[in-house]
């Protein structure tokens, strides 16, 4: 291969064959290891919060998963044929330089989910030093809106995901391969003690949802399911991206597809019900519901005296810590670092990019994202659904609409290629992507501008709250305005807002295609031999 030194290096550059050797159970305890986390375990609890029963969130979670995972095994199979990350895949279609605009929109989300992972982590070790009375739970909070206690709980976790991170790609396999056993031993021990503690699983699984006759919320089923749906289909849409990422590491298409199949759509839907069952069984054995299990840390530890309580909490905590970080490091770490390898392939190493994954996630202060259940939902998994919707449209468009599966291997790699397009940069695929945003953006303003504003409130910071507010209030009223300029219904944007994901990717997929039949280009042109 001639390759442009400055277009590739050691960690983007296609797996040798050697390297190619993560098998069906290696995919499969991927997935696992990604979904037994503290964010999908309230993901059911949030729906039936919303007004759901509970077998109607669990359904939707399980819809949602499988919707994602039909672009999930389309996106892998160029990284299994062809042992590109991402980055790389995404020069055919966005241009040699383009791609880094979709990569670190990725990138950028991953950061903002590796700092809520790493929020949950950090808790799961403050909840434990509160209930050996190590920690004072009436301590003042800092001006970011967290006590000192909390915030060296969260840079000690952290600081260990680093210490992994630093050891490379292969440590993420192993710990995955190791850690899915593990994690759904302690998930089924959970569900066990739960059901023999309290008797049952409480009336969770016979309470009716909100939305019957005479309900709270009579008649509003279809206006929830929507964007909770959406939501669902959001909380793994950045993967449906960067899964090249790691089945460029596959055997085969077989492994990489099966092994996705297993792991996604099952470990879910079984997870958000431990997550309902357990929770309902907590309020007849402490009086009082606990969603998060964080707090359920805590009350292992509170609820005995003695060797026995000591042990049950430590397991507790020590099954969190193992969770979130088998979670985390997988799936917020390497697309971030990958975008900006992509960046500067001859300066930037893949231990360089996670670092700043790790310094951007806590910028980002991620308890703010994860302290209201709606806003997490609602604005931040329909957020992504916004951006990455139409980015998966585009590229599967462009891999299997448009070429038929047939990449130029070389010419990935090179300034002068066949996707060079313009100056690097596929001026039709960012037009696509715009136009595949700007339908759910005002639905998004108008839902997400509150949360902010509210979020904002919190900090002692005269003047610039009231500006931001003031700003939000200006902006959350923009959808309505078109409306009445348009002359639609009022309450289309939301409700084109409640199926981002779906509107961005379906026309990605169709304007892309399109756009690239008819606007020359040259990059579908056949190839030398073909």
């Amino acid at each position: 291969m001639s390759a442009d030194p400055a277009l590739i290096n050691e960690d983007i550059r296609p797996t040798r064959d050697e390297e190619r050797h993560w098998s069906v159970l290696n995919m499969a305890s991927l997935w696992v290891g990604m979904v037994v986390c503290v964010p999908a375990y309230t993901l059911a609890g949030g729906l039936v919060q919303a007004g759901m029963s509970a077998w109607q969130a669990i359904l939707t979670i399980l819809l949602g998963n499988v919707i994602i995972l039909i672009p999930m095994v389309l996106n892998g199979h160029p990284g299994t044929k062809y042992g590109v990350p991402f980055p790389v895949l995404a020069r055919a279609s966005f241009g040699i330089f383009g791609a880094n605009i979709p990569s670190l929109i990725r990138g950028l989300v991953a950061c903002g989910w590796f700092g809520i992972n790493t929020w949950v982590g950090g808790s799961a070790i403050y909840q434990l030093l509160l209930a050996v009375g190590w920690a004072d739970p009436k301590a003042a909070d800092l001006f970011i809106g967290i006590n000192a206690a909390e915030l060296v709980c969260f840079l000690v976790f952290w600081a260990a995901q680093m210490v992994i991170i630093w050891r490379g790609i292969e440590s993420i396999r192993l710990l995955e391969t190791l850690a899915a056993p593990l994690l759904l031993l302690m998930s089924f021990a959970l569900l066990i003690w739960a059901f023999f503690k309290a008797g049952g699983f409480g009336d969770a699984f016979a309470a009716p949802s909100q939305f019957v006759p005479g309900g709270a919320k009579e008649g509003q089923f279809w206006s929830v399911f929507l964007p909770s749906l959406t939501g669902m289909v959001g909380f793994w849409a950045t993967l449906a991206l960067n899964i090249p990422d790691f089945t460029r590491y596959a055997r085969t298409q077989h492994d990489q597809v099966l092994g996705q199949a297993l792991g996604l759509p099952t470990t879910m839907t079984l997870f958000a019900f431990i997550g309902v069952a357990v929770t309902s069984a907590t309020t007849t054995i402490f009086g009082e519901t606990i969603a998060n299990p964080i707090d359920l840390v805590g009350r292992f530890a509170q609820g005995g005296s003695g060797v026995g309580a000591a042990v049950a909490a430590i397991l507790a905590m020590f099954g969190l810590a193992v969770a979130t970080l088998s979670t985390n490091i997988a799936a917020n770490v390497v697309s971030p670092a990958n975008a900006l390898i992509n960046l500067a392939p001859s300066k930037v190493t893949f231990r360089m990019g996670a670092l700043v994954t790790g310094v951007v996630g806590i910028l980002m202060l991620p308890w703010k994202l994860f302290e209201d259940p709606n806003g997490y939902i609602f604005v931040w998994l329909g957020g992504i659904g916004t951006l990455l919707g139409p980015v998966t449209g585009i590229l599967v468009a462009d891999y299997f609409l448009l070429r038929g599966t047939e990449l130029d291997l070389d010419d990935l790699y090179r300034r002068d290629g066949r996707y060079r397009y313009v100056a690097g940069f596929n001026p039709t695929a960012l037009l696509v992507f715009v136009l595949g945003v700007i339908p759910s953006l005002p639905g998004f303003l108008h839902t997400a501008l509150g949360n902010i504003t509210k979020g904002w409130a919190a900090f002692d910071a005269p003047g610039i709250g009231d500006w931001i507010v003031f700003a939000g209030w200006w902006l959350a009223g923009l959808g309505h305005r078109i409306e009445l300029v348009l002359g639609v219904r009022p309450g289309i944007f939301d409700f084109v807002y409640q199926q981002a994901w779906f509107v961005g990717f379906f026309i990605g997929l169709v304007a892309y295609t399109l756009a690239m039949m008819v606007i020359p280009h040259g990059s579908l042109a056949p190839q030398e031999g073909t």
